[in-house]
C-alpha cells in the first residue's frame, strides 16, 4: 500500500488552523537570539474524529449479473491523535490515525491453518507519519531563500510512514521521504509544496514465500498542503486542503513469477478539501479549541494499484464530516 503521505498531516494541521504549523518561514525566519524563549514558538495537541463515506479498497468488488464488477464499498470511524510544533529553526508534525473499516472490508489474514482466513467484522489500521523541516534561512541567518512576493522559505524536509492492517493483504508499510519544502508567500493563510525522493517497503500477503515483503523503486513524490481563511463569510471558517503525487513506484517484486501478485503500479494522486469551522471561536469566542468539519476526498490509483477488468476498488470519491479537541 502507498503512502497517504498527506492525508493525515493535512487534515490534522488544517483543524488546528494555524498557518504557522504548517509554515517554517513564519515560524522560523532567522536564528533565535541569545536567551531567546521559549523554545517553542508553537505547539498544539489535538485529538479528533471523522467519518468516511464510501470509501474504497483495492480489490474489494461486486460482481453484477452481467458477469462485470464494480467496486464494494465501505464506511470507515477514524479516530486521529496529532501533534505540531515549530521551534527557531523548524517544525515538527507526528499523527496517528486508528481506521476502522465496516465489514465490507472484512478483516483477515493468510497465515491461519489452511494459509487464509476472513472474519465477519471489518478490518482496523494503525497508520503513523511523522514529518519534520529545517529552515534553510534559519540555518543560515541569512535571508538568501526568499524570493519576495513568491516564497518566503525553503526547507529541507524529511520524514516516514508506518502502518499495520489486520486484513488478508496484511500491510506493513515502511517509507521514507526527504528533499525540499517550498513556502509560498501568499495574502493569508499558507501555501506549501514539498519535493521528496520517496522509498517505500511493504508485505503483500497474497504472494508467496519471500515475495510477501517487497520493496519499491525510488520515485519523486509531491505534497501541496494549504489553508485560507474565508473572511468574506464573516465566519471563523477556512478551507484547507492537500494534494499528494506519488509517481509510479514498479512491482515490488524481483521474481518474475510474483509479477501476478504485483502488478505494474501506476500514478497515484490523492486529493482532500475539507471546509473547516472554528466552533469555539463562533460560540465562545475561545479560537483553536474546538472545529468541526466536512471535506471531500478524491484518490486514484489507491495505493498505485491500477484499476482492471475484474480488478475494482482503486479510485475512490467519498465524504467525510468531523470534529477535533485541541487539548494542549
Amino acid at each position: 500500500m502507498l503512502a497517504r503521505t498527506l492525508m493525515a498531516v493535512m487534515v490534522s494541521v488544517a483543524l488546528v488552523g494555524h498557518a504557522r504549523a504548517a509554515d517554517p518561514a513564519a515560524l522560523a525566519p532567522e536564528a533565535p537570539a541569545a536567551g531567546q524563549a521559549p523554545f517553542f514558538l508553537f505547539s498544539d495537541t489535538q485529538v479528533s474524529y471523522r467519518y468516511q463515506f464510501p470509501a474504497a479498497n483495492p480489490g474489494s468488488q461486486v460482481q453484477r449479473a452481467d458477469g462485470s464488477f464494480r467496486n464494494q464499498d465501505a464506511p470507515k470511524h477514524i479516530l486521529n491523535l496529532s501533534h505540531a510544533d515549530a521551534w527557531a529553526y523548524g517544525t515538527n508534525f507526528f499523527s496517528l490515525d486508528i481506521l476502522k473499516s465496516g465489514a465490507q472490508f472484512p478483516a483477515g489474514t493468510t497465515n491461519a491453518p489452511g494459509g487464509f482466513a476472513q472474519y465477519d467484522y471489518g478490518n482496523t489500521e494503525a497508520y503513523g507519519l511523522y514529518r519534520g523541516t529545517l529552515s534553510l534561512n534559519a540555518l543560515t541567518g541569512t535571508k538568501a531563500f526568499v524570493v519576495p512576493g513568491l516564497v518566503k522559505d525553503v526547507s529541507l524536509a524529511f520524514g516516514f510512514d508506518a502502518n499495520a492492517q489486520n486484513d488478508a493483504f496484511g500491510s506493513k508499510k515502511r517509507d521514507v521521504v526527504g528533499g525540499l519544502n517550498f513556502a509560498f508567500d501568499v495574502p493569508a493563510g499558507f501555501l506549501n509544496a514539498s519535493v521528496h525522493a520517496y522509498k517505500e517497503w511493504n508485505r503483500n500477503g497474497f504472494n508467496l514465500g519471500a515475495d510477501r515483503y517487497t520493496s519499491f523503486d525510488v520515485v519523486p513524490e509531491f505534497e501541496i498542503v494549504y489553508n485560507f481563511p474565508l473572511t468574506f463569510t464573516g465566519l471563523p471558517l477556512s478551507i484547507a486542503g492537500f494534494n499528494n503525487i506519488v509517481l509510479p513506484k514498479g512491482r515490488g517484486v524481483d521474481n518474475p513469477a510474483a509479477f501476478a501478485f504485483n502488478p505494474k503500479t501506476g500514478l497515484e494522486f490523492l486529493s482532500r478539501t475539507n471546509l473547516v469551522l472554528d466552533v469555539g471561536k463562533l460560540i465562545y469566542d475561545q479560537p483553536n479549541r474546538v472545529d468541526v468539519f466536512i471535506g471531500f476526498q478524491y484518490w486514484h490509483n489507491k495505493f498505485g494499484n491500477v484499476e482492471r477488468v475484474n480488478f475494482k476498488g482503486t479510485e475512490e470519491k467519498s465524504f467525510l464530516a468531523g470534529v477535533a479537541f485541541h487539548v494542549f
